[in-house]
């Protein structure tokens, strides 16, 4: 059996961001999205949230790019000794749930998770709030026409730190899916190279993380290397091809909530 979470990040950043997610899932293969407690359209989120209650919500817990935060990962890492992660962190979490969600999932604005400061707080957030699945963001091999050599070898970078992920999630009672697609056709990507990812999922559960957005003025004028391309995602994750895909290879659509 072969299961696909599609899960867009960023909800909650800017309020046509919202409805280009809230879209992709209405009429689309979107299944699951992460709130940002730290977004200007937060609070338009959670009402969107509730208003489509088979959308399943996660957290995207940010370190970086917001007020009062480090501008850069690079920064970050500088930081690591003098900010509260776990604090900070954690009160994102508060927030959210203080909001009236109940959150399924945990995963990190720019895969800050991926630093082991940062994956120590997630795993014991995820723990401390029963909030079980926390995204391993490890891609599994793409051929996509879009992905260029860089992201390749970044994406063998990253798996260096597959064994530490796994120990820590372990020790602290978390789950994750099988396998995980996304970092290297973000914003990439259209409906038949979606399609042809989907015809290629491995056995197992799948994460597809995915940026789908409208671009209008409100998002031009907001901090993100992503706003044309979010169009692009959108009309992809709404396209009655990738849709057709879906059923032709059998791969069945599923939540954190279902899982």
């Amino acid at each position: 059996m072969r299961k696909l979470v599609v899960n867009a990040d960023d909800f909650g950043f800017t309020r046509d961001v919202n409805e280009g997610i809230v879209e992709a899932h209405r009429n689309g293969i979107l299944t699951a999205a992460t709130i940002m407690a730290t977004g200007d359209a937060f609070d338009d989120a959670v009402r969107l949230a509730k208003e489509n209650p088979t959308l399943d919500i996660g957290c995207h817990l940010v370190l970086v790019g917001s007020p009062g935060l480090p501008d850069s990962i690079a920064r970050l890492v500088l930081s690591l000794g003098r900010i509260g992660i776990y604090q900070e962190l954690s009160a994102q979490v508060r927030k959210i749930i203080g909001a009236g969600l109940h959150p399924t999932h945990l995963d990190t604005h720019k895969h800050t998770h991926l630093l082991p400061p940062v994956l120590d707080a997630v795993a014991r957030i995820s723990q401390e709030y029963s909030i079980p699945w926390v995204r391993r963001p490890f891609d599994f091999p793409l051929h996509a026409s879009g992905v260029g050599w860089k992201r390749r070898a970044v994406n063998r970078a990253l798996g260096g730190a597959r064994a530490r992920f796994a120990r820590v999630l372990a020790r602290r009672g978390c789950r994750s899916t099988d396998h995980f697609a996304g970092f290297q056709i973000t914003g990439k990507y259209n409906a038949a190279e979606l399609a042809a990812l989907i015809r290629a999922l491995p056995e197992g559960v799948t994460e597809f993380m995915c940026h789908p957005g409208f671009c209008t003025d409100e998002l031009r004028a907001a901090r993100t290397r992503l706003k044309e391309s979010r169009e692009r995602e959108l009309r992809a994750l709404t396209s009655p091809a990738v849709r057709a895909a879906v059923d032709e290879a059998g791969v069945k659509l599923a939540s954190y909530r279902e899982l």
